[in-house]
């Protein structure tokens, strides 16, 4: 009997991802990118973008193979043209007080959100291939319109109270739409967990505010015993500190309360892209795991933000293969199954409106 259950127990094979991108190889073609971006006056914008995730999909590895992105940068360009004039007239009507026409094309931005998101989804995915096969989005556009419609707009209302909630529905929506071959995704999450980092993270928020009120009025306070600012006098002590004083104060508390707001913001996205890879599988065969740590990822996030601040820009290649060397080196999947064994169907790429407005944008809806 024991020997039977123990036949009847599929071996598990642990896969982990690699990343062989290097920083230098990197700024080569993210240096040309940007000129030929600049001199072009933006249309080369397409073509930079695949050229980017072509190279970050080639040097990440799975299983001995390495993924591929697809997509055609023509096929953006009409997206991006699109996108980025109805952009450009909202911003001139808003501009010239034009209300008329403005608020209808936010409306109707407002209106099309979710399905932009659920074209950039299937695109996305479309394109994306490891071992000639590529990946599907299955989710259907009224199940965007839940995830990221009603649940944004309960968000928007309810603040912390719902937004935890938002980012459950948003990453189950993802996961359950993925497939590869005749595989489809499953997600094994539940949305207390989301709570929990929302907790978190407001807790970084209050914490920061405070410690940024407190480090701009020691800051000042030096400031002004060092300068001889701060006046003498029987009067409120707002109205003995001079105007550079109370600059000084200003300055170093947004920039602390800047910071540490980053802070907890990149806590929230690396604590969920945690959860949502160690409870995520595809077809009952397929499991994937995560080992990094969210605080380090944020100590990371946030150095990477001073190197590039500090070198105006230029630390940018290195900043971003740091980051995805140290993501991917903590990510793994298990199978009971040889990866090889996946068929299915090819998935048509559809239209490119989706992925262009998500780009133009700044939709986060990372596949």
């Amino acid at each position: 009997m024991t020997s039977a259950v123990a036949l009847a127990v599929p071996d598990v094979t642990r896969h982990d991802l690699r990343f062989t991108g290097t920083a230098g190889e990197y700024f080569r073609l993210w240096i040309v990118n940007v000129a030929l971006t600049l001199v072009t006056l933006g249309i080369y914008l397409p073509w930079a973008r695949v050229r980017t995730r072509q190279y970050f999909y080639g040097h990440t590895w799975l299983d001995g193979q390495n993924f591929e992105y697809r997509a055609n940068p023509a096929a953006l360009l009409r997206g991006y043209v699109l996108v980025g004039a109805l952009f450009v007239l909202y911003s001139f009507a808003m501009q010239r007080e034009l209300y008329w026409l403005g608020f209808p094309l936010l409306l109707l931005y407002v209106v099309l959100y979710p399905w932009l998101v659920w074209r950039s989804l299937r695109f996305q995915a479309a394109n994306t291939f490891h071992r000639g096969l590529n990946f599907s989005f299955n989710g259907t556009a009224g199940e965007s319109y839940v995830a990221y419609g009603a649940a944004n707009l309960a968000s928007s209302i309810a603040g912390i109270f719902a937004l935890p909630w938002a980012w459950f529905m948003q990453r189950q929506y993802q996961v359950k739409g993925l497939g590869y071959g005749q595989a489809r995704g499953h997600f094994r999450g539940d949305v207390a967990p989301f709570y929990m980092i929302g907790l978190t993270s407001l807790g970084l928020s209050v914490a920061g505010g405070v410690i940024a009120l407190l480090l701009g009025g020691v800051v000042a306070a030096a400031w002004s015993t060092l300068s001889g600012e701060l006046n003498t006098g029987t009067g409120d002590l707002w109205e003995r500190v001079s105007p550079t004083t109370f600059a000084v104060f200003a300055v170093v508390a947004y920039v602390s309360f800047l910071l540490l707001y980053v802070v907890a913001w990149q806590y929230v996205r690396g604590a969920t892209m945690r959860y949502v890879l160690n409870n995520a599988e595809l077809g009952g065969v397929v499991r994937s795991g995560a080992t990094f740590s969210p605080w380090a990822l944020v100590w990371l996030s946030v150095t990477n933000s001073l190197a590039q601040v500090v070198t105006l820009g230029l630390a940018t290649p290195w900043a971003a293969v740091r980051r995805t060397r140290f993501v991917l080196g903590g990510v793994h999947v298990r199978t009971i199954t040889d990866l090889d064994h996946f068929r299915g169907q090819v998935q048509l790429p559809g239209t490119a409106l989706g992925e262009a407005a998500t780009e133009l944008l700044d939709i986060q809806v990372g596949f």
